[in-house]
């Protein structure tokens, strides 16, 4: 969804079901205030395919409730870092790597604080990034279950202005409805599924930099990992095709903020960014008859990095590790991966304050898939989870989702099968827990667990007993003959 150009939230669909397919989300946009004070073009971009075999349609209603409760500060102007095509009436998302994303503004002398937010997913050969192999390995299985995807299963988000690097971000491992298994996805979507969390990046230590009066460019690039020829690892140049990216830059003024008065000689604040640390190993290993069965792989990564000005300093802590492995001639696949971190943003002086953010994203997911001639099977399991912890932040965080202290600890685990027969029928079961707790300015917590579309256990409802139509196998579709034409990851052809 765009307001103009840009974009205020990203979203997706919900797992089809026998009953029909309807879903609501309510979603806080306080935070671009600076917006909805102005006449606005509204784009609600949700793309769709109608086929003879897909033929529903969508119907999406927008309902803006404008309240004038709450004192909390927010972005006095927001700059979109898009491909501006509100104007065609068009969405204005860049798509990486076939597009450059960059974009030049002048900021206002009396800026005091600037944030930048970004969003960005991967999809087609980047949605599963987090079980992609290292490039020289796309081919090892290629007669079992075809090219495998590349560049590592690393990425990292890039944020430069004027060429110098103004923060990085590990993305979080989004899983979209129907992604790995689509038995895990009714009627629990993925975290974050239904509102993609946009990650900050303060750059108000360049701002003596950014507002001299003249136009500076911001370019937000994403990378994998490319092996070199001593077989260590280093970051790609670029990654695989696609991922879908914008920024929003959150300007916040003051009338004794003029940065444009400070020496030239401090304009440029003070860039500590050692090259990341990277340890891999991988190992292919072939059966009796010489053919390739098993590959491992890993990847552990650290990268600090440290922004300093007169008056505002910017830290970043990262690690990162994945396990995979690929066994039965390619046909099963287990990542098991960890990305956390610290961030601090300071501000120096008399007023001085600073703001701490922790996250973790803990990831395991095994699946197996078994092909036959006429059948197709999915066993699926998983675990996974998104941490959060923050003092505080200026305004209304796009990624904490709030602005003052706050605290995030959600878990989903569970297990999926998938059925699938070529010309006849395909059946998906399911089983998912989901934990969900949070503190902000109110504390909540909810449990909820689904079995083959129907919730059997929740903590803020009466429990239900699944009916027998629900423990057995739920009808999706007619079956298919690649799981890539279901949930575009795995053997068979990608469509």
């Amino acid at each position: 969804m765009y307001l103009g150009d840009a974009e205020v939230f990203r979203t997706s669909t919900a797992e089809p079901t026998t009953n029909g397919i309807v879903w609501t989300y309510i979603k806080e946009m306080s935070q671009y205030n600076a917006l909805w004070k102005e006449r606005q073009k509204l784009i609600f971009d949700l793309g769709n395919l109608i086929s003879d075999v897909y033929t529903g349609s969508f119907n999406a209603t927008l309902t803006a409730v404008f309240s004038h409760q709450g004192t909390v500060r927010t972005a006095d102007m927001i700059l979109p870092i898009s491909a501006r095509n509100s104007a065609f009436n068009a969405s204005s998302a860049f798509t990486v790597p076939s597009d450059n994303v960059e974009i030049a503004y002048g900021f206002p002398s009396n800026t005091a604080r600037a944030i930048v937010s970004i969003s960005a997913c991967g999809q087609s050969t980047e949605e599963f990034w987090w079980s992609n192999v290292f490039s020289p390995d796309t081919e090892s299985f290629v007669n079992t279950v075809g090219e495998l995807y590349g560049y590592s299963p690393f990425r990292e988000i890039q944020l430069y202005i004027d060429g110098l690097l103004a923060g990085v971000i590990w993305p979080f491992p989004i899983i979209f409805t129907g992604g790995v298994a689509p038995g895990f996805w009714r009627p629990i979507v993925g975290i974050d599924a239904f509102d993609l969390r946009q990650p900050e990046i303060d750059i108000s230590p360049f701002l003596p930099f950014l507002t001299d009066g003249r136009e500076h460019s911001f370019e937000i690039k994403i990378v994998g990992l490319e092996i070199q020829a001593n077989g260590t690892a280093r970051l790609s140049d670029s990654v695989g095709s696609y991922w879908v990216v914008t920024g929003n830059i959150f300007l916040y003024l003051e009338e004794d903020a003029l940065y444009s008065k400070t020496d030239q000689s401090e304009k440029v604040p003070q860039i500590t960014a050692p090259t990341p640390q990277f340890t891999i190993t991988r190992l292919l290993t072939k059966n009796e008859s010489g053919v390739n069965d098993t590959l491992s792989y890993s990847v552990v990564a650290e990268r600090t990095l440290s922004i300093t000005s007169t008056q505002f300093t910017w830290n970043q802590s990262l690690k990162y590790s994945n396990l995979g492995l690929l066994n039965q001639q390619g046909l099963s696949q287990a990542n098991n991966q960890l990305t956390s971190g610290k961030i601090l943003a300071a501000k120096s002086g008399d007023y001085g304050s600073t703001d701490d953010l922790t996250f973790e994203y803990p990831l395991f997911v095994n699946t197996t898939y078994g092909i036959t001639d006429t059948e197709l099977t999915i066993n699926a399991q998983m675990n996974r989870g998104l941490d959060i912890v923050a003092t505080g932040v200026t305004g209304i965080s796009t990624y904490t989702l709030t602005s003052g202290p706050s605290r995030l600890h959600t878990r989903q685990w569970g297990s999926a099968l998938y059925h699938s027969v070529t010309g006849g029928e395909s059946t998906s079961a399911g089983d998912t827990t989901d934990v969900f707790e949070s503190s902000a300015e109110q504390s909540y917590h909810r449990t909820v667990r689904a079995i083959n579309g129907s919730v059997v256990f929740d903590t803020q409802a009466r429990p239900q007993t699944a009916s027998l139509q629900a423990t057995q196998d739920v009808l999706l579709s007619s079956g298919r003959d690649s799981v890539r034409s279901i949930i575009g990851r795995g053997p068979g052809r990608k469509n």
